[in-house]
């Protein structure tokens, strides 16, 4: 039943992907709030398909941590699933991500015309160039910027390995962190297509200062902070650094 029920929900999510990736193509001319609407709208969708197919659910913890000025938001990452719920819970995002995602049909069409920021995965010092100057042109604009600091998805038994990037973007912007710990690869794993039932905890914490601090330091306190709340809200084994 599982097995249908993720089918049914892929089928969903292709479907409404080329749909809203269309209008918000057509809609490229007008204002960034008009698509943004759309694609508000369309990942809302999604979460809830996500719950009435397959049983996924989620409840947010530290919502009083939400802030209301741009931030850059530091995120674990096990699934494709905060992708969707993070547009869901935070006002206007940005996300980075590797340029190749641009060329899939439609998807990355529709992804284009959301100010993302594309960088190109291992070119170096270009690539966090490009993540800094995106990241600050899009936190001016009053965009939250979301960052996977891991890099890539990772295992729900334990943390993968936390990266530069986003910490320098954040000292040199000055432009606080917010941290966001979950444990969505418990129900949709990496690499799994079908989707288990259950509950995931998202976790948002305070604002971490960056004024006067260096990449080091944030993205140390960062990933403390994430990582102190893994082993709380996890289901199963979770072994932290």
């Amino acid at each position: 039943m599982q097995f249908i029920a993720s089918l049914l929900f892929s089928i969903y999510t292709l479907f409404s992907t080329v749909v809203t990736a269309i209008i918000c193509f057509i809609l490229f001319p007008f204002p960034y709030k008009i698509r943004y609407f759309f694609i508000n709208l369309y990942a809302a969708s999604v979460v809830r398909a996500l719950t009435l197919l397959c049983g996924v659910k989620y409840h947010v913890e530290g919502a009083e941590n939400i802030p209301d000025e741009p931030v850059i938001i530091f995120c674990k990452h096990q699934s494709t699933w905060e992708t969707y719920v993070l547009q869901v819970i935070f006002n206007k995002i940005s996300f980075i991500f590797k340029n190749e995602l641009l060329w899939i049909p439609f998807f990355g069409w529709g992804l284009a015309t959301m100010k993302p920021i594309a960088i190109k995965r291992g070119s170096g010092k270009k690539a966090v160039k490009q993540l800094v100057n995106g990241g600050i042109k899009r936190l001016r604009e009053g965009i939250c910027v979301v960052i996977f600091p891991e890099g890539t998805r990772t295992s729900p038994t334990g943390p993968g390995r936390y990266r530069i990037g986003g910490a320098i973007l954040a000292a040199e912007s000055g432009y606080p962190v917010i941290p966001v710990a979950h444990h969505a690869g418990e129900v949709w794993r990496r690499k799994e297509f079908v989707k288990h039932p259950g509950e995931v905890t998202i976790r948002i914490g305070p604002k971490i200062q960056t004024k006067g601090k260096t990449a080091e330091e944030i993205l140390a306190e960062a990933k403390n902070w994430i990582e102190a709340q893994m082993p709380e809200i996890t289901q199963g084994a979770y072994k932290a650094d």
